[in-house]
């Protein structure tokens, strides 16, 4: 099979992971007073670009490795 699905699924979710952290840096602190005023959108975007990011690295690094 030649479909890696860890490049699309990982561009995914560093594509949402880095609107979600950018929308997380820029809106005001009041937003977040509902959470105890800790800004979740700006740590779980950090999550999601991150893991994103590792299965980028894992499918490149499965593309270039010989079969």
């Amino acid at each position: 099979m030649g479909l890696d699905l860890r490049f699309p699924i990982g561009l995914l979710l560093a594509i949402v992971g880095l609107v979600l952290s950018c929308y997380g840096a820029l809106t005001d602190a009041s937003l977040y007073q509902r959470s105890l005023g800790i800004n979740v959108n700006l740590y779980w975007g950090f999550v999601l670009l991150i893991t994103g990011s590792i299965l980028l690295i894992a499918a490149r690094r499965a593309a270039r490795s010989p079969k």
